[in-house]
This record gives C-alpha cells, structure tokens and sequence, in this order.
C-alpha cells in the first residue's frame, strides 16, 4: 500500500517522527506491506493523488499552501479513499466540509486569517501542549468501533480547533462529531458513509513511541488495505 502524506515535513516536529513509525508499528502487525510518502503542500496535485491507497493529513499547520490542502481532502471525501487527519488534519477537514458541503466559503481559520467572520477554527482557550486528556466517544461511531470503547484518553499538541459556536452547521449532515472532551468539546468527527473518514483532534501517532499499535491507525491501514 502507498500511504499519502499530506503536510509540509518538518523533522522538529514531534507527530512528524511518529507516524512513520506507527504506520509500520500497525502494518507490522497487520502483516501488510506500506510505503509512504511526504506531499508539500505547495506540490499537491489532485492527479497524483490516485496513486494512493490512503491518505493523511498531517499535524503542523497551517500549511504552506491552504488550498491544495483543501482540494486534496476534497478528493479523499468524494473519491472515498481511507482518509485519517489528525491535529491539523482534523481542523482543516472540517473546514472543507464547511466550504464545499455546506456551502459556507466564509468559513476560516482564525490562525490563518484572524479577522474572519466565521472562525470555523479558532484558538483554543486552553492550549493543548503536550498533554493528555479524556474523550467521550459517540456510541456506534467509527471511532468508538475502532477503539473497542467509549471513553478514551489521549495526547495533544495544539492550539487551535473547531469551533463549538459552528458545530450547529453541521446538523443532520453526513460529517458527525463522535468525540467530545468533559467540557462538551470537539474532538473528533467521521463521515461514516465513507469506507473510512475520521479527523481527531488528538494525535493518536504519538503512541507509537511507547511501541503500541493504535486501534485507529490499525482500522485506518485495515480500511485502505481492503480498497488496496
């Protein structure tokens, strides 16, 4: 399988040096074969992307260039290849969703654009540096198959995020936000008609360096396997 990794690398990057690895933490024990590759977001092109099995957008942003961004998780959604976004991935997939679904092409990224009129992400009022946190996940959902259960814990590293005062928009379409933390905030959503769609706020690759497989990156690889 060819994993698409979409984000500008940075080797400082904490989640950066840990998805590779639990990547091949999972296919290892999947017993599946993966390569992967690092897509600048200045050099997506939505005709390379059909090389891939999967793809996923990776935490860092906001990214050199927003909009290829955009249109490549654009692509993930409609075409319906195993899409995984975490941190920023997870933001920038709501933000999609919010353009190109919902028909708000208003919506922003407050760290992007500071004085937008609708900060579908904004900052969060307690950064999330390096630390861990319960999540309550949806019954039913994607992610709460994944994980076998519905109350979960995991670490983070930001400072922006979807924003609570838009999730009404949101409402009876096919994008559910199935994790919330003990505030009633955002976490995670998932688009379950699709073989695989699922954004989080948490960095679930960081487990990789305590060498555990993830249960959401082991369904992720199963997911992109089967369409492989």
């Amino acid at each position: 399988m060819n994993i698409g990794l979409l984000g500008d690398f940075d080797e400082a990057v904490t989640a950066h040096k840990a998805i590779p690895l639990a990547l091949q933490l999972a296919a290892d024990e999947l017993e599946v074969n993966i390569e992967y590759q690092w897509l600048h977001s200045q050099d997506i092109e939505i005709r390379q992307l059909e090389e891939y099995s999967c793809l996923w957008c990776v935490p860092a942003s906001p990214y050199e260039n927003t909009d290829n961004v955009l249109e490549a998780i654009k692509f993930a959604r409609e075409q319906d290849v195993p899409f995984l976004g975490t941190c920023g991935g997870y933001q920038h997939a709501a933000l999609e969703f919010a353009r190109n679904v919902l028909g708000f092409s208003e919506a922003g990224n407050s760290e992007i654009t500071p004085d937008s009129s609708m900060p579908v992400i904004s900052g969060l009022v307690c950064k999330l540096y390096d630390v861990a946190a319960d999540i309550e996940l949806s019954e039913n959902s994607v992610i709460a198959s994944a994980y076998g259960a519905l109350n979960i814990s995991e670490e983070y590293f930001c400072g922006y995020g979807v924003n609570r005062d838009y999730l009404h928009l949101y409402n009876n379409s096919a994008l559910n936000f199935t994790g919330h933390d003990v505030d009633g905030d955002p976490r995670a959503l998932e688009i379950s008609a699709n073989r695989f769609y699922v954004g989080t706020a948490f960095q679930p690759e960081r487990s990789a360096f305590n060498k555990v497989v993830h249960p959401l990156i082991r369904a992720y690889l199963i997911s992109a396997s089967e369409r492989h």
